[in-house]
This record gives C-alpha cells, sequence and structure tokens, in this order.
C-alpha cells in the first residue's frame, strides 16, 4: 500500500513552502521517521520525515512550491526491506588459497610543531566586556587537539563564542565549566611537544580520505518558530499536532535523538492530559541552575529601562489584506529575482524607516543633558536564541531595499539560531524591532531597548469582524503597540508616528515609492 506524505501545517500565517532539498533519492528504500527532505517556509527551514517504512516516490522535485497539505511523496510500504544491509558472509576459503597481503604501514604523520607549553587566554571579545563565563569544554583534559580546532565555548553577557587551539598539541585544562573568567586569564595550556597519537592522521589527510558508501547525515535542524518555540525541537509532523491540538511543548518530554520530541510523544501527551509525559506522578523535585552571563544581562537591562525612561505604550491595529495579497501575487517573482522569500519583516521594517525620518525624536535618545538624533535607521531586530533574547541590527535599513533587507533577516537569524553572531553585529541600533506573533502572542507591551526610545511590537495575525463601509467583513488584524520614552517623545508624536505606520502598511504600494508593485519589485 502506498501512503501520502503531505506538507504539514507550519503556522497559522504560513499557507505553502518549498522543497529545499531531498536528502533521500527516488526510489531509495527510507525507515518510519528518517528525515526524506528539507521543506523552507517564509520564516524558517524543517524537515519533513517518512510516517512509515518503504519505498520513497518523489512527486515533487526540489525548488517546487507546494500548499500545506499538498503531497510531496509518497512510501510503498509493502515494499521489502533491502536484504544487503549488511555485508555477506565471506565464502569459504578454499585450501589453496593465496596468503593475504600484508597491510602496508601507514605513513608517518609530520612531526608536530615543538613549541613548548603555550598558554591560551581569553580573548578580547568587546570594550566594555571585562569577564566571561566558561560554558563547555568541547574537548576533554589530556586530549590531543589540532591547530585551530574548537575547544571549548565561553559565554559574555551579550553572546556566546568559540575558543580555537593556537597549536597542535595535549590539552591541559585549568578552568572548569561555570568557571568566571577576566579577560587575559589562562583557561588552558596546550603541550606541543607532545607526540601525535598513532592513528591519529593529519587534519588534511582525514578531510581528503573519501567515506565510500558512508550515508549523509542531514544537518539537525530547529523546528519552525511559528509552531514551538526556537529552544525546543520536534520532528515536523509533531510540531504539527502541536500546533493543531495546541499542546504545551514545554510539558512533552522527547524519546528522540538529543531529546528530539517525535510524534508518538506528543499522542501520549494527548492521552494524558495535564501529565508531563517521563516524569514521576506526584514528583516534588526542583532544580538550580547558575543564570547565565547572557540571562543577567537581559534581566539588568530589563530592569534598568523600566526604572531609568518615562515608558508609555500606545496601540493601533492593521488591516494585513493589502501585504497578504501583495506577497500572494508577487512572491514567487520576487523569490525568483531576489532568490529569498518575501516576507512580513521587511514590510514593517521599511515603514518604520520612512516613520522614524518623518518623526526623528523616535529615532533618537537621551545622552546626559544632550538629545541625539539619527540621521539613519539602524534597525534591531529582536531574535529567540537558544541561549535567551538577542538583538541583532540591520545597518543603514532606510538605504536597503525589500530584497535587502529580507536577505539580512535570514542572515542575523540564522547566526542567532547558530549562536554566531559577532559583538558589532548587536550593538549601535537607534529602533527596534520585536515579533511576538511567531508564538502566538494577540498583544503585549514590549519593553525599550536602551538607550534607544522606542521599540515597536508585531501580534499575531488574526482574523476578526471589522466594519468596513458599514458592513461586517472578516479581516485578517493585527495588534501592533509602540512602547517609548516620554522623556524625549511626546504623545503627538508616538501617536501620529503608530499612525503613520499603520497607513503604510494598509498601503504597501506606498513603500515601492508609489511604482508599479510588479514593476517595483523586480527592479528593487
Amino acid at each position: 500500500m502506498a501512503i501520502e506524505i503531505k506538507v504539514p501545517t507550519v503556522g497559522e500565517s504560513i499557507s505553502e513552502v518549498t522543497i529545499a532539498k531531498w536528502l533521500k533519492k527516488d526510489g531509495d528504500y527510507v525507515q518510519q521517521d528518517e528525515v526524506i527532505c528539507e521543506l523552507e517556509s517564509e520564516k524558517a527551514t524543517f524537515e519533513l520525515n517518512a510516517e512509515k517504512a518503504g519505498i520513497l516516490r518523489i512527486a515533487a522535485p526540489e525548488g517546487a512550491t507546494l500548499k500545506v497539505g499538498d503531497v510531496a511523496c509518497t512510501i510503498d510500504t509493502d515494499a521489502a526491506a533491502p536484504a544487503a544491509t549488511s555485508s555477506p558472509a565471506p565464502a569459504a576459503q578454499p585450501a589453496t588459497a593465496a596468503p593475504a597481503p600484508v597491510a602496508e604501514p601507514a605513513p608517518a604523520a609530520a612531526p608536530a610543531p615543538n613549541k613548548g607549553t603555550i598558554e591560551m587566554k581569553v580573548p578580547t571579545v568587546g570594550e566594555s566586556i571585562s569577564e566571561v563565563t566558561l560554558i563547555k569544554w568541547i574537548k576533554n583534559n589530556g586530549d590531543y587537539v589540532e591547530r585551530d580546532e574548537v575547544i571549548c565555548e565561553l559565554e559574555s553577557e551579550k553572546a556566546t563564542f568559540e575558543l580555537n587551539a593556537e597549536e597542535a598539541g595535549v590539552l591541559q585544562t585549568l578552568a572548569k565549566e561555570g568557571d568566571v573568567l577576566k579577560i587575559g586569564d589562562v583557561a588552558c595550556k596546550i603541550d606541543t611537544s607532545a607526540a601525535r597519537p598513532a592513528g591519529k592522521a593529519q587534519p588534511a589527510a582525514a578531510v581528503a580520505a573519501p567515506k565510500a558508501e558512508a550515508a549523509p547525515q542531514p544537518q539537525v535542524q530547529q523546528a519552525p518558530v511559528t509552531a514551538i518555540p526556537n529552544d525546543i525541537k520536534a520532528t515536523p509532523v509533531a510540531a504539527a499536532v502541536i500546533a493543531d491540538k495546541h499542546v504545551d511543548p514545554s510539558s512533552i518530554k522527547g524519546t528522540g535523538a538529543h531529546g528530539k520530541i517525535l510524534k508518538d510523544d506528543v499522542f501520549a501527551a494527548l492521552q494524558n492530559p495535564g501529565v508531563a509525559i517521563g516524569q514521576e506522578l506526584f514528583g516534588r523535585t526542583e532544580r538550580r541552575e547558575k543564570m547565565s552571563n547572557l540571562r543577567k544581562t537581559v534581566s539588568r537591562r530589563l530592569v534598568e529601562a523600566k526604572n531609568t525612561t518615562a515608558m508609555l505604550t500606545t496601540f493601533n491595529e492593521v488591516d494585513m489584506t493589502a501585504i497578504m495579497e501583495l506577497r500572494a501575487k508577487y512572491k514567487e517573482v520576487f523569490k525568483k529575482q531576489h532568490e529569498v522569500n518575501l516576507g512580513f519583516m521587511s514590510f514593517f521594517t521599511k515603514a518604520c524607516c520612512f516613520g522614524l525620518q518623518e518623526f526623528p525624536s523616535v529615532n533618537a535618545y537621551i545622552d546626559g543633558e544632550e538629545l541625539v538624533y539619527h540621521d539613519f535607521c539602524d534597525i534591531s531586530i529582536a531574535v529567540s536564541a537558544p541561549k535567551g533574547l538577542v538583538v541583532p541590527v540591520i545597518r543603514n535599513a532606510e538605504s536597503l531595499d525589500m530584497a535587502g533587507i529580507e536577505k539580512k533577516v535570514v542572515e542575523l537569524a540564522t547566526k542567532a539560531r547558530d549562536n554566531k553572531l559577532k559583538m558589532e553585529e548587536m550593538t549601535g541600533g537607534t529602533f527596534t524591532i520585536t515579533n511576538g506573533g511567531v508564538f502566538g502572542s494577540l498583544l503585549s507591551t514590549p519593553i525599550i531597548n536602551i538607550p534607544q526610545s522606542a521599540i515597536l511590537g508585531m501580534h499575531k495575525i488574526q482574523e476578526r469582524p471589522m466594519a468596513v463601509n458599514g458592513q461586517v467583513v472578516i479581516r485578517p488584524m493585527m495588534y501592533v503597540a509602540l512602547s517609548y520614552d516620554h522623556r524625549i517623545i511626546d504623545g503627538r508624536e508616538s501617536v501620529s508616528f503608530l499612525v503613520r505606520v499603520k497607513e503604510m502598511l494598509e498601503n504597501p504600494e506606498q513603500l515601492l515609492f508609489g511604482k508599479d508593485p510588479m514593476k517595483a519589485l523586480l527592479k528593487l
């Protein structure tokens, strides 16, 4: 029997996805829950798993755009698994068999450079950072490490970064995981005079050696942020069930690799409502974890923002009909022309840039007894990374076109998920945009990202009955919130700014400089 593998639901505002890559070929035998392809939505990349074991039949090629519910492939579950999954037993050797050839000795590896024992110190990671926390040793004490190999992870108050070996040799760890080190402190030592262990090839030789018959291992992708939080991993099928049944993913204990939530885990949670699967009933255990530097910094800055600013919030709502129709009409030609999806963030960023240039006080901040105004718009985008909230910056967003903004959003969000953001990419913003709608937030009051003076909060798109020209119609609506520092921004300016943003979003052709949308999108 052939079963159909359909595109799962990945979020309320996402109606279609693109097949980025097939990890299995047509005719391959796949196991149940094995990853068969990667799908890309406008907000995230996620995996499609085989629901049953069998022979794969691909229905849509790479690059094809499918709607949620479309058939991506079929699996013939009646097909037998291939017998040659392991090497067959060797045939009996005849009595006159030739002796086995003697294996040639492996060529001797080049001797490691002998610089004695060198100290690995905590490097300078920013002007305002004086200490870091050693989060994790990637290599153990006594391991032989190669030059430039990652040996540990360090965390500052703003970002996580790696420490690489300066030379090849035997590692001698000095600091422990969780220790707080100052810039310049010695984290470990490397004995470069130690001989490379037998059988440990040079890095170049290891790279050059072919991996015959090795099945490609797909990279683990995070579940789309529109379904579950970034710090919780789940298969696409499990994520779809979580979103459809409104299950709290934090109450589910994943049984997959690295704690990944499988569909069976979600079904078990549905059959036992209110019970945390995998945890003891009536348990009263509690645990303590040391607060990370990043979490400390976020906490300190949020409290500082509340205590040092005269913060108020004004609200409005935006009819998203025009933007959604424009995206549906031109997204294919936009992606073909610019090789990036046309998302919501570019519309909001451009609208804010026009508003900031019209109302410069919203784009300013207080420095002592002076007001600092900016003639440029460095837009900070709040991103929920695995280890906490980070706010990378799109420089000179007012000078970027829609495609340029979308490319920067994808680049910065990817770096945030992989903990690869640099210090200079997270400092110097003049205005912040945060989107709680990807997690389902309908309304919130965002906190100002000091020293900035304002922050715009996006929220969930919700269909609601609206009165239009004396008639009740259903429209996709979004609440928007602007929190601002009343010391520098008056109520008239804050409300006028938000109304201006609303007007531009409801008439998105204004963002295209009054040109025909089709021609403008092609020229951007």
